[in-house]
């Protein structure tokens, strides 16, 4: 498994705390570490060095290199991907599939797992062992997306809703469900009721798949973002800034079955 952790964004929801030239992801809210070092290093407790992949802006380079080396994090350079225009998550996971496929040399069947830089999860134990669930469904073909059980009605996060699975269930024990759809920030109403219905999560922007059948998501959906895998990984930073701005989210999971 790879994991791609995406570290290029603003944080705007955080301001004045978190700022463009010093985003969420980089402040020590928990300790004397940031958001992003913590990252690093909950993915290191289930993937080598070399399987992370850091997708960022290129206006966080000096910051992400001393984040790094800070706690001597031997993450290889080559592994940090640049994104020279900022895109929104479906182009920035698309440029790191075609990353990983045409320089680490891996075939499509490659699972990837897709994580935010500015996550706190506890217990780490518990959210690593539905990593290892999440990575034996994506090798059968499933996409896999975490939710969150919320605590409260928040309007400031999307939901997916759930249901039971038999097909699924099969694959790995209990704690998957099928998703039936993601919903958008709903309103105060809106959100009370998914949390009295019980079947709806918030929705953390991690996601699990193989690359094969984001390839095919991506063909079907966004096909214009598909170009780049018939490019070269140096075509593809040239003509990234032509892609289309749009999130994972939008572009494949609220339209795939």
């Amino acid at each position: 498994m790879k994991v791609i952790i995406l570290a290029g964004g603003a944080g705007t929801r955080l301001w004045p705390l978190s700022r463009k030239t010093f985003p969420k992801q980089f402040l020590r809210l928990n300790g004397n570490k940031s958001l992003f070092q913590r990252t690093i290093e909950r993915y290191l407790k289930y993937v080598k060095y070399e399987n992370i992949i850091i997708m960022t802006n290129k206006d966080y380079k000096f910051l992400i290199f001393s984040e790094l080396k800070s706690l001597g994090f031997n993450i290889p350079e080559e592994n940090i991907v640049f994104e020279p225009a900022i895109r929104n998550t479906a182009p920035a996971i698309a440029l790191a599939m075609k990353f990983i496929l045409e320089k680490m040399n891996v075939d499509e069947n490659e699972v990837l797992f897709i994580s935010p830089s500015d996550h706190v999860i506890k217990p780490e134990e518990r959210f690593l062992k539905y990593l290892e669930k999440a990575e034996k469904l994506a090798k059968k073909g499933y996409i896999v997306t975490f939710g969150i059980k919320p605590t409260h009605p928040e309007t400031g996060y999307g939901y997916i809703k759930a249901k039971k699975s038999k097909q699924i269930n099969e694959i790995i024990e209990s704690d998957a469900f099928y998703v039936e759809k993601f919903t958008e920030k709903p309103n105060f109403e809106t959100a009370k009721r998914y949390l009295e219905e019980g079947n709806y999560f918030w929705n953390s922007g991690m996601f699990c798949f193989d690359i094969k059948t984001m390839k095919e998501e991506f063909a079907k959906f966004e096909p214009e973002i598909a170009k780049i895998f018939d490019l070269s990984f140096e075509e593809t930073i040239k003509k990234f800034s032509e892609l289309p701005e749009i999130s994972i989210d939008y572009a494949v999971m609220e339209k795939n079955k």
